[in-house]
């Protein structure tokens, strides 16, 4: 199992029972193949959809219906299509219970940085900016390290912020971690990891939890 993998399955156990919950591009729209058995989640797509499920197999696709990220998707019985007007609506209106968005980095402070580098181009944060401050709980999702090796669960973001201050949860490949008020808090460890080699690889200072997990995948 690959890192996006782990962290898609881990992103689907924060789900309950008749949340309405958004998916962002990249790793958190694989999450909807993972969703948990009996557990009724209302799935939105920020340009356009509510209520829809898996990805298809391949040859039994629609073209006209896609993600935010516009990979292929199947809708579920009682699903709705709509215009981005009316999407947006329902996110700056409040009625996102859950998000899980990609990230470049996050920091301690629940600071995300998901939608530029300097020097390279970026057609802009498109939805991020209203889900981040639209939707009740936010969910960063990115791998824990990147290619060299450096954290990217950091104490200050570098990079241009998306919003500040409104991640409620972190999830890597390595670890789970919650933003609380005293600071970041390591509450879960991915399979085959301890928490001293999370510590060890993580820039971001870290609570430990009393109780530390296996992450549930």
């Amino acid at each position: 199992m690959d890192g996006r993998e782990i962290i898609a399955r881990r992103i689907a156990k924060e789900f309950k029972d008749g949340m309405v919950a958004n998916l962002g591009f990249g790793i958190p729209n694989m999450a909807a193949n993972y969703l948990p058995d009996g557990v009724k989640v209302i799935l939105q797509a920020e340009n356009g959809a509510l209520n829809f499920g898996p990805t298809p197999k391949i040859g039994e696709s629609d073209p006209d219906l896609g993600n935010s990220g516009g990979a292929p998707i199947t809708l579920l019985k009682g699903a709705s299509t709509f215009d981005m007007d009316l999407s947006f609506a329902i996110i700056r209106g409040g009625h996102v219970d859950i998000t899980a968005l990609g990230a470049l980095e996050c920091d301690q402070e629940g600071n995300i940085a998901n939608w530029m580098i300097p020097g390279i181009f970026a057609p802009g944060m498109g939805g991020a900016m209203d889900l981040l401050v639209g939707a009740k709980c936010v969910i960063a999702a990115l791998s824990h390290n990147d290619k060299k090796g450096n954290s990217k669960v950091l104490k200050k973001c570098a990079l241009p912020l998306s919003a500040a201050k409104c991640v409620d949860i972190i999830i890597t490949d390595k670890a789970v971690m919650k933003v609380t008020d005293k600071g970041l808090v390591l509450i879960e460890v991915a399979p085959g990891l301890t928490v001293d080699e999370v510590i060890k690889c993580t820039d971001a200072d870290l609570i430990i939890a009393t109780d530390v997990k296996e992450m549930e995948i």
